[in-house]
């Protein structure tokens, strides 16, 4: 259920700018960043580009997914 919520026009204008790039709406870019920030703070050991990639590549869903080969000697 959608929610009405008050934000800074600044943060508007850099969602709207930021969602229009990656195909998102707004509403869905604040949502794609507010899981982000919740994802990094229950886990600050891991560094946000991970964090953010991990969120990208569950949203692909698993018919993209390759199956990780190791690289190097074993």
């Amino acid at each position: 259920m959608g929610m009405p919520v008050r934000i800074d026009n600044d943060l508007y204008d850099l969602a709207k700018s930021h969602a229009s790039a990656e195909r998102r709406t707004i509403a869905g870019q604040i949502e794609f960043w507010a899981l982000i920030g919740k994802a990094a703070l229950d886990n600050p050991d891991l560094p946000i580009d991970f964090v953010r990639d991990l969120l990208l590549a569950r949203a692909e869903g698993k018919a993209l997914a390759r199956p990780f080969v190791p690289q190097g000697p074993q």
